[in-house]
């Protein structure tokens, strides 16, 4: 894309943050930014440094492990942009890992990423961009915002369906909204690699991260295993009628809908239907007892900030690249809901987001309770 001189120089006074990760997409977010004539500034977290028995600090979060930081310096002197690295070691370990470790420690199978954008990228690296004089926070996530009003913006999903990051943003609000900036989500993954290679930077065949970022392996069962030993606590397994048809071997080591790992003989598969962390039980049930028509979520945000006065219709996900259903959602309150679904869904899981949209846009989302 080419920017005129003109808007470049509309742009110039402005200022924006990259939070970058040297990967492809913050990458090509930077670039696009400067070559849009904004004044940019290239930020990046240190998140995550796990300290193993021996004391040795031998495993870093992949998107700020030494390497990472090197390449994303490479790529900010190359695109000429001043580049800080800050440390958020405290912060992330107490809003997002402790999050995570007392998620699974209640049986939930919760979502970091959710709180990692509540509490870091747009509340402590946000407040951080504001502190340098920038009037916007940009990520390279696969989302967009459009600006409805002078003081009202829409969280919309990003144009290709098979990336769009929307639903681990719905925990956004106006105020952050209002500082964001989404400069890759118009385009889809293969024009960014496209950009990437038009703007020479080394990072275009980079291969995506699919795991959380603050484990080494992308295997949460060590880490909970090292982190949170006290809720690796064997128990029963029991069926519908509540009868003991085997042992687990901890409750977060399991999730809703899991089949492998249970270890149970019979005439048909079974899978896991609930947990009740209180008796730290397992219960199981055929593939038909996965399926639900109701659910309810807690911790709800509504992006506009207005809470709705009647129950009202919309798609709902469930699950971060699930396909969206029709329901009618019910508040309860201002941060609770009831979704009732038209049709039944498969392995509702609590500690995941249910996510409420209107067509591209994102109306809010809160926390599965049940």
């Amino acid at each position: 894309m080419t920017t005129s001189p003109a808007a470049k120089l509309a742009n110039a006074g402005t200022r924006v943050v990259i939070a970058m990760s040297g990967g492809v997409d913050s990458s090509v977010a930077a670039a696009l930014l400067v070559e849009q004539g904004y004044d940019v500034i290239g930020l990046m977290l240190r998140l995550w440094s796990d300290e193993s028995a021996t004391g040795s600090r031998s495993s870093h979060n992949k998107c700020c492990a030494p390497d990472a930081i090197i390449e994303a310096r490479a790529i900010a002197g190359q695109l000429a942009i001043p580049f800080h690295v800050i440390d958020a070691q405290q912060i992330f370990r107490e809003q997002v890992v402790q999050f995570f470790l007392d998620g699974y420690s209640a049986g939930t199978t919760p979502n970091p990423c959710l709180e990692c954008n509540r509490h870091i990228r747009w509340t402590f690296l946000l407040n951080e961009a504001l502190s340098l004089g920038a009037q916007y926070l940009a990520t390279g996530h696969f989302a967009r915002v459009q600006q409805q009003q002078p003081t009202s913006w829409q969280l919309l999903r990003g144009t290709d369906a098979a990336k769009d990051q929307s639903y681990v943003l719905s925990v956004l609000n106006q105020q952050q909204l209002a500082h964001a900036m989404f400069p890759v989500g118009a385009y889809t993954k293969a024009e960014v690699r496209e950009l990437a290679r038009g703007f020479g930077l080394p990072v275009h065949s980079r291969r995506d991260s699919q795991d959380l970022c603050f484990l080494p392996d992308g295997d949460y069962r060590p880490f909970l295993q090292e982190h949170a030993p006290a809720a690796l606590k064997p128990g029963a397994i029991t069926d519908g009628a509540g009868r003991q048809v085997g042992m687990h071997a901890g409750l977060p080591l399991y999730t809703i809908g899991q089949r492998k790992g249970l270890r149970l003989a019979g005439p048909e598969p079974q899978y896991v239907v609930a947990m009740d962390a209180a008796a730290n039980t397992l219960r199981v049930g055929p593939r038909s007892a996965l399926a639900s028509t109701r659910l309810r979520a807690e911790r709800v945000n509504w992006v506009s900030g207005i809470v709705p006065a009647a129950a009202f219709e919309a798609q709902v996900q469930i699950r971060a690249h699930g396909t969206p259903a029709a329901a009618r959602i019910i508040p309860e309150g201002s941060d609770e809901v009831t979704v009732e679904f038209e049709t039944a869904v498969q392995s509702a899981t609590p500690g995941q987001a249910a996510v409420f949209y209107a067509g591209a846009e994102i109306l809010g989302g809160g926390v599965i309770a049940s």
